[in-house]
C-alpha cells in the first residue's frame, strides 16, 4: 500500500491537475469493499458504487474513503475519468449561461478547494481521503500557496469573465488564509474577482450550509443576482439563496456538512 501511495504521489506531482496528456496510464478497476458482519466481501457493493453513493448524496457524513477503495479512488482521481466528469459539469454550466441575458448585476459563486483549486498533490500523501483529516497538515499545505487549478473550472471561470459575469469565491478557509488564498488563486490563473469570502470566526460550530447560505443572502442584499453556483460539496450548493442553478463537481475524498 505504501508503494502504491508513493507511486501515485509522484504521478500527481507530475500531473499537477492539468492537461489531457499527463503521462499516467492508470486502469480504473472496481475494487470490492469489505462490508457486513466480519468484514466479508459483498459482491453487490463495489468501490465504484460507493463513489456513486457519495456523489448522489446518498452516502453522507462519511469519515473517510474505505481502505479497500484507496486504489480505485486514486486511479479515478489521477486518471482520465475525473477530468472527464469535471468537464461534463462545467460544460453544462456554460451551456446554461449561454441561455441567459446577462446583466451587470449577475454573479457566479465558486467554491475554492476541489473546485477552483486542486489539492490532489496533498491528498495523494493522505491516501486520497482514507487517512483521517489532519487540519495542521492541511493548513501547512494551504500556506504554501501552490495548489494548481482544476483545469475545467478555470476554463469555465474564464468564459464567465469574458461574458461580464461577476465572480465571487466563497470558501470554508478561515480569514487567516485570505492573503495566501488570493495569491494562490492568481498564480493558478484566476486573475480577477469581485469578492473573496473566507469563513468568519462567528461561524464557529456552524455548518457549511448555514455559513454559505448566509453569505449568499448577503450578496443578494448587496444587489448581486446569483445566476450560478458551483462546488465539490453538497454543502456548497444546498441551503438558501443558492442561485439560478447549481452544479456539483465530483469529489469522493471527503465530506463537509
Amino acid at each position: 500500500m505504501k508503494v502504491f501511495v508513493f507511486f501515485v504521489a509522484i504521478a500527481v506531482a507530475a500531473w499537477q491537475c492539468q492537461g489531457d496528456d499527463h503521462g499516467v496510464n492508470f486502469q480504473v478497476f472496481p475494487l470490492r469493499m469489505k462490508s457486513g458482519l466480519g468484514g466479508h466481501y459483498i459482491p453487490e457493493i463495489s468501490c465504484e458504487s460507493w463513489r456513486l453513493g457519495v456523489e448522489t448524496h446518498n452516502i453522507i457524513e462519511f469519515s473517510g474513503v474505505p481502505k479497500d477503495c484507496i486504489g480505485y479512488i486514486g486511479n479515478y482521481l489521477v486518471g482520465d475519468q475525473y477530468r472527464s466528469d469535471s468537464k461534463t459539469v462545467c460544460r453544462e454550466a456554460y451551456l446554461y449561461v449561454k441561455t441567459l441575458n446577462i446583466s451587470n448585476k449577475d454573479a457566479w459563486v465558486f467554491d475554492i478547494d476541489e473546485t477552483a483549486l486542486c489539492n490532489l498533490p496533498y491528498y495523494a500523501d493522505q491516501g486520497f481521503g482514507a487517512e483521517p483529516y489532519n487540519s495542521t497538515a492541511f493548513d501547512e499545505w494551504v500556506f504554501r500557496g501552490v495548489a494548481p487549478p482544476l483545469p475545467e473550472s478555470l476554463k469555465l471561470y474564464k468564459k464567465l469573465v469574458s461574458l461580464g459575469i461577476k465572480i465571487v469565491f466563497i470558501t470554508g478557509r478561515p480569514l487567516s488564509q485570505l492573503d495566501v488564498t488570493a495569491s494562490n488563486l492568481k498564480k493558478a490563473g484566476y486573475l480577477k474577482w469581485d469578492k473573496l469570502i473566507t469563513k468568519d470566526p462567528s461561524y464557529h460550530g456552524k455548518t457549511a450550509v448555514i455559513y454559505k447560505s448566509n453569505e449568499r443572502r448577503k450578496l443578494e442584499e448587496q444587489g448581486y443576482n446569483i445566476i450560478g453556483n458551483i462546488g465539490d460539496q453538497w454543502s456548497d450548493i444546498l441551503g438558501t439563496n443558492v442561485g439560478g442553478r447549481t452544479f456539483k463537481l465530483p469529489d469522493p475524498m471527503y465530506y463537509v456538512s
